[in-house]
């Protein structure tokens, strides 16, 4: 990419953003999704206790001016531990969806462009894998490997990548027949040559949203391993965890659960109603099903 093209390209992305930020939804959502990463990068130097503290003369504490969302049954703060608590999901999320939104998406648009048998064979083989539960699949690996961030990165990466071939397969189809990929071709230019320089500059904006959606389901989907017991392993922070290891006192002590789930619903909102204002500012209609399945 040229100095020119590299700048053309920023303003452009600038411009999108500042559109959305002029929506009142996409400014809230961004917004939101803001100040969960500041926390998750920045929490350490202002929570005012250890995340793994236990004191037993301050079990289930109410919320109060020593502890603004009361403490655990092990006395540990419930503050200091919501606001690490988002740390290891959204790194972990993110870098699961880079490697989602990159096999996956490559793969989808190739499909779209080579078309015929290979495309049929690999298709029915994603649908058989997607016709799975995702939290079956994603337990059989994370119980033979482990549950380390080594092993959930790729293994959450592999399975939400599945998705992604349909939506960028979806999006390339309606490129591929088109003038300049058929002079691409008889230009005797190489498949992948393709879908880098031709087909994937026109569906960048279609996976730039879905890349979105992916990571709030991805954050979802750690912490529902992580509630069951496959994620972070204790006494790490972790807003899953957290839920479940606090879920049976709701009735005596229900801000240990509602801290940390209010965190989780923040920040999935915050992504979702950021894409949607992404989504109307490129112009990319998610709700368009999927051709040729």
């Amino acid at each position: 990419m040229t100095d020119r093209a590299a700048a053309t390209f920023v303003a452009r992305r600038l411009g999108v953003l500042g559109a959305v930020l002029a929506k009142p939804s996409g400014a809230f959502g961004v917004g939101i999704v803001a100040l969960h990463l500041v926390l998750a990068l920045f929490g350490p130097l202002f929570v005012p206790y250890d995340y793994a503290q236990q004191n037993v003369d301050t079990m289930m504490l109410a919320p109060s001016a020593e502890h603004w969302f009361g403490t655990d049954r092990l006395g540990r703060d419930v503050f200091t531990r919501t606001v690490l608590g988002g740390r290891e999901a959204i790194v972990i999320s993110t870098l699961a969806t880079v490697i989602a939104m990159a096999w996956g998406g490559f793969l989808g648009i190739f499909l779209a462009l080579v078309g015929g048998r290979i495309d049929e064979i690999i298709m029915r083989g994603v649908d058989a894998m997607l016709s799975l539960p995702w939290v079956l699949t994603v337990m059989i690996f994370v119980t033979a490997l482990g549950t380390s961030s080594s092993v959930l990165v790729p293994v959450l990466g592999f399975s939400y990548g599945l998705a992604v071939i349909r939506i960028a397969r979806s999006a390339a189809l309606d490129f591929v027949a088109r003038d300049f990929i058929l002079a691409a071709q008889a230009r005797g230019e190489r498949r992948w040559t393709i879908v880098i320089r031709e087909l994937l500059p026109n569906v960048r904006d279609a996976l730039s949203v879905e890349a979105a959606m992916q990571w709030s389901w991805m954050i979802l989907g750690f912490s529902s391993l992580s509630f069951l017991g496959f994620g972070v392993a204790p006494p790490t922070p972790d807003w899953g965890l957290m839920i479940s290891d606090s879920r049976g006192l709701m009735a005596v002590a229900p801000w240990t659960v509602l801290w940390p789930m209010a965190a989780l619903s923040t920040l999935v909102i915050g992504i979702n109603l950021a894409a949607d204002a992404f989504a109307k500012v490129l112009g990319v209609d998610r709700t368009r099903k999927v051709p040729g399945q």
